[in-house]
Formats: C-alpha cells, sequence, structure tokens
C-alpha cells in the first residue's frame, strides 16, 4: 500500500510540473472554468425568479446540488477524461504495453498516471457552494445526515469511477472504441439537478445505467435526512459491488489484450 502511495505522489508530482510549465493555460481554464459556474446561477436566478421550488427542490437545495456537480466535475474532469484519451492513445500505438510492465497494478496506473492537478480548486469551490447552500436554506443538517452525505459522496465517485472503468476496458475486445465514455459524459449534465424532477425513463437510466444520482442526488437526499437505513446501506454497498466487478472486468480485459506486437 505504502509503494502505491509513493507512486501517486510521483505521478502527482510529474502533473504539476506539466501545470506549472503551462501557467498561461491554467489560469485561462480557471477562468474559463468561475465562467461556467456563473453561468449555473445564472440559470438558477432565472428558473427561481418564475417558482420557489422544482419539484420540492428550493434555490439552497440546488446551491448544494451544484457544489455536489462540481465534485463530481473534479473526477471527471481530473481523472476520467485525461486518463481515457491516455489509455486509448496507448491501445492503438502500443505504448499500453510499458504501462502493463510497471510493477504495480495496471488499473492504479492507468488511472493516476494522468492528472490534471488545477482541476483540485474544484474541490474548494464544491465545499464554499455546499456551505452557501446550506446557509441559504437554512437547515444545517445533523451530525448522522453529514456522515451520510460523506459517505455516499465517497460511494458515489467510487461507482461511477468503476462504471467509467469498465466503458474503458471494453477496448481490450474493441480497439477502436475511442467513444467509450461519451454517454457517460453527456448523462454527466444531468447531475447538475436532482433525479426526482426527471421524468421516470430518464430517472431509472441516471439511475441504473450511467448512475450519476448516486453520486448527486441519493448524498444530498442523506443530507436532507430523507433516506430510510435500508437507502442509506444499499447506496453504500453499491459503490463496494461496483468496485468489485470493474476489477474483474478489467483483469479479463487486460487478460485478453495481447499486446502491441500482436
Amino acid at each position: 500500500m505504502k509503494h502505491h502511495f509513493d507512486v501517486l505522489a510521483a505521478y502527482i508530482r510529474q502533473n504539476m510540473k506539466e501545470t506549472l510549465a503551462y501557467r498561461v493555460d491554467t489560469l485561462v481554464n480557471l477562468g474559463i472554468m468561475l465562467m461556467w459556474q456563473a453561468w449555473d446561477f445564472a440559470g438558477l436566478a432565472i428558473v427561481f425568479s418564475n417558482t420557489e421550488s422544482i419539484g420540492g427542490w428550493r434555490i439552497g437545495d440546488m446551491i448544494v446540488m451544484i457544489g455536489i456537480f462540481r465534485l463530481v466535475n473534479m473526477l471527471m474532469f481530473s481523472l476520467v477524461w485525461p486518463s481515457t484519451e491516455a489509455f486509448n492513445r496507448g491501445i492503438r500505438e502500443g505504448t499500453l504495453d510499458y504501462t502493463l510492465l510497471l510493477p504495480i497494478d495496471s488499473q492504479f496506473a492507468v488511472t493516476f498516471q494522468k492528472i490534471v492537478v488545477w482541476r483540485a480548486v474544484d474541490l474548494l469551490l464544491a465545499v464554499i457552494l455546499i456551505a452557501v447552500g446550506l446557509f441559504y436554506s437554512g437547515a444545517m443538517p445533523v451530525l448522522s445526515n453529514t456522515l451520510a452525505f460523506v459517505l455516499l459522496m465517497l460511494s458515489g465517485g467510487v461507482v461511477l469511477y468503476s462504471v467509467w472503468v469498465m466503458l474503458i476496458a471494453l477496448t481490450f475486445w474493441f480497439t477502436k472504441f475511442d467513444n467509450n465514455v461519451t454517454l457517460m459524459q453527456a448523462l454527466t449534465d444531468t447531475g447538475r439537478y436532482p433525479a426526482t424532477i426527471y421524468p421516470v425513463w430518464l430517472r431509472l437510466l441516471v439511475t441504473f445505467v450511467i448512475p450519476i444520482a448516486v453520486a448527486t442526488t441519493v448524498p444530498l437526499q442523506a443530507l436532507r435526512g430523507e433516506l430510510e437505513w435500508w437507502q442509506f446501506a444499499a447506496a453504500l454497498a453499491a459503490g463496494f459491488i461496483a468496485f468489485a466487478v470493474s476489477r474483474t472486468v478489467w483483469r479479463i480485459g487486460v487478460k485478453k489484450y495481447s499486446g502491441a506486437s500482436a
């Protein structure tokens, strides 16, 4: 385990150096991110100027939801998208062979070899948004609900990560499969709003097919004290089950992979 932490620290240092080498690009990207955040707030202001709630969710709840969505964005843009691009290129060009030969777990290496370090700003912004939303709603959660929220955010992140691993693992069978996360990317945007406001077919899609709701709506429901104990247990178990399945799919895919020389 310590070996993996050492490798992760080395990856972070390397990616930090790459980020600092292009400071202007990083500042521009930060500016664009803040611009899109302002656009989200503008949309909320327009909607709630005409209504007090959407499906029972008030503006304070929606600000918290935006904060949670920022955490999901951090996962997507710091790990998923850059790692997917590097993985697909490695499959086509054969450079994945070098990754598989490293003396560490191949899934770990593929996941953390490429990290967009500056997206860690999303974490700070998310905490601020969640705090502001809770203050605005006037409903500060009790300690047990806060703990449930944190645990379900972690579980939801693991679920999304596991779905991503299974999607990119399909490239072991279908070499030219660059669109392996296109659907996931499109549906991730549905996490900006509570799944309960969507029609039934879309609610089922974002809960069970591409489970963005498990990482956004469900943790917020826990924070609001709306989950029964069995719902909390099921959402928590989903993370463990998804990770176990993704590990199995990954290992089968690696065995299937014949390398660049084949």
